[in-house]
């Protein structure tokens, strides 16, 4: 059985091979899960489901040895394959399922019910001033330009409810840093149980033994730490007001923890850095965080920093995030994107509306329709961004 023939390495270099224990049980694991979810469907009231369809095009894209490999068949990346380590084995079909959602619905601009994938923001404030982000934005930053805030715990509550058993691919994170919220302790602890792919996003400078328990304790599947350098001359350069010891000896006694308190913990630890600039080495990332966390990544930048003063950029393609994914602020807003990080696409407020009825409502029909007919040129900020 060859390896490359069922995964595709994307942009986490560090994960080789050699970190799947077990790599062909694995996969022999995933095709007898698949196989017997077919079968039971197959004879069921449920025979012409579309979920059922997604699944057998995944179990023909996996394993039909006879078929013909394409860039459209569904693969296992092996980031993907990490994920699924975690998972029990009732969780792989609804794992796979939505994974499919993501990477396929925004090619063949396709929408159902709700979203691929949320993000939520507890907290629009950082205490960093990275030199590629928004927040050098003094319009957007300061407190008196509105944009700054905390999500409540009743609205936390609310958005966690409507999206338990519907959306299983979440991300904790924005605009701000989300330890920075008063209230984020009964957030994580009120994930427990309730996502298969829970991310948290954070620059770890605020981690502590307390909030680390609480990450470890809840339904969090991923920390992601943003990090870009691996020396603390151009970390703290990069990462305004970070300080790169501090960050080093946090991310050790999250290490620490995990291992003495949680021996069980199946958390998937992973740094996550913006290719900003040419020094910024990607073999040193690898070589020095490696040691430290689990996956090592880098996102090529994009100018986020004042999307609204950017150049056109002459885009006509429709950018696939109008089907991927949904952004709720701190106060509500619902957001298809965050690099319109000042809301100019704002397409409803969760406290008086719900995630399927704004996901499928007239204004972000009316803005994936604009962007389907060439017309993205006509819609701030989307004209100036180089997302597609």
């Amino acid at each position: 059985m060859e390896n490359n023939k069922y995964i595709k390495n994307n942009s986490f270099r560090d994960l080789k091979i050699k970190k799947f224990k077990n790599f062909l049980d694995l996969l022999l694991k995933i095709k007898l899960i698949l196989s017997d979810y077919i079968l039971k469907l197959n004879t069921s009231e449920e025979k012409k489901s579309e979920k059922l369809k997604i699944i057998k095009e995944i179990y023909s894209s996996l394993f039909e040895e006879n078929k013909k490999k394409t860039d459209a068949d569904f693969v296992l990346h092996e980031y993907s394959l990490a994920e699924i380590q975690t998972l029990s084995d009732n969780d792989i079909v609804e794992y796979l399922f939505h994974r499919y959602r993501y990477e396929f619905f925004p090619n063949i601009k396709k929408t159902d019910s709700y979203p691929p994938y949320l993000q939520i923001e507890p907290s629009s404030v950082c205490n960093y001033r990275c030199v590629f982000c928004y927040q050098t934005d003094k319009s957007f930053s300061t407190k008196s330009s509105g944009h700054m805030g905390y999500m409540s715990f009743d609205l936390f509550k609310k958005v966690v409810d409507q999206a338990e058993k519907n959306i299983h691919f979440l991300s904790l994170a924005s605009r701000g840093e989300p330890m920075l919220c008063p209230e984020i302790d009964k957030m994580l602890d009120y994930t427990k149980n309730k996502f298969i792919n829970l991310k948290l996003n954070t620059n770890a400078s605020l981690l502590n033994e307390k909030n680390i328990n609480m990450i470890l304790s809840s339904g969090v599947k991923t920390v992601v730490f943003s990090v870009d350098a691996a020396d603390k001359v151009l970390y703290e350069k990069l990462r305004v007001n970070g300080k790169f010891e501090k960050v080093i000896k946090n991310i050790k006694l999250f290490n620490d923890i995990k291992k003495n308190d949680f021996p069980n913990s199946r958390l998937i630890t992973r740094v996550s850095g913006v290719k900003f600039q040419e020094d910024q080495k990607i073999q040193d990332m690898d070589d020095y965080w490696g040691e430290l966390v689990d996956h090592v990544a880098f996102v090529n930048y994009i100018p986020w920093e004042n999307v609204y003063d950017s150049k056109r950029t002459n885009i006509d393609e429709a950018c696939t995030d109008l089907w991927r994914r949904m952004f709720v602020w701190w106060d509500g807003t619902v957001n298809p994107c965050d690099v319109d990080y000042k809301s100019l696409l704002n397409v409803g407020n969760i406290k008086n509306d719900t995630i399927k009825n704004i996901w499928n409502g007239e204004k972000y029909q009316m803005l994936r329709n604009h962007h389907l007919s060439q017309n993205r040129k006509n819609i701030s900020p989307c004209f100036n961004c180089n997302v597609c």
